[in-house]
């Protein structure tokens, strides 16, 4: 088995053109589950791959796939980027904040309260995924209780005073490229014509 190589593939966009395409050969891994009614299939570039290699990539595969899931929980339920954070460390900070969340919500999965959506399996109450638990982390949260007291009523500070300026510019950092962008200085003789 091969994968279909045409000219817009990866490394074969400069092939000659009057040379046919080269057949890069390789392993077919098939893989079923029970539940599941059509089988998963997976490539490997080697084409002798023995049951070792067999087994190390699919497993890998399934812990690629896992990983993925758990980087797209914190970006989309949690808010990991929805901060327009200014400081490295800043982002750092907020990166560790959500892990711990994260933690909290696998700790809490016994208390939380089982939210089910229609299309939704059922799940037994230890074996909640982060996810459900957070669907359902309210009676978690009624459950647990706070150690802090009752917030006290205030009101807000006065803030900047009307008419000031921020005098605190936020850092900028630079992106990553090759030469920095080179400020030209501005003429202080030359003025603009004003019009009408």
């Amino acid at each position: 088995m091969h994968p279909q190589v045409h000219r817009r593939t990866g490394g074969f966009e400069d092939w000659p053109d009057g040379e046919d395409l080269p057949v890069i050969e390789g392993t077919l891994i098939r893989l079923s589950a029970p539940g599941r009614t059509e089988p998963m299939w997976l490539w490997a570039g080697d084409p002798d791959a023995g049951d070792d290699l067999v087994r190390v990539l699919w497993q890998a595969y399934l812990r690629r796939f896992d990983l993925e899931h758990t980087f797209r929980f914190p970006r989309q339920r949690l808010g990991w980027t929805r901060p327009l954070l200014r400081d490295p460390a800043a982002a750092d900070r907020w990166t560790w904040l959500l892990l711990a969340c994260y933690a909290q919500l696998w700790l809490a999965r016994e208390l939380a309260e089982i939210t089910r959506l229609p299309w939704q399996p059922h799940q037994p109450q230890g074996t909640m995924t982060p996810g459900r638990t957070l669907d359902g982390f309210r009676r978690a949260r009624e459950l647990v209780g706070t150690p802090a007291r009752t917030a006290k009523p205030s009101t807000p500070g006065p803030g900047r005073p009307k008419g000031s300026r921020n005098k605190h510019k936020p850092p900028s950092y630079p992106v990553g490229k090759t030469a920095p962008k080179q400020q030209k200085a501005k003429n202080p003789r030359k003025k603009t014509e004003q019009t009408g």
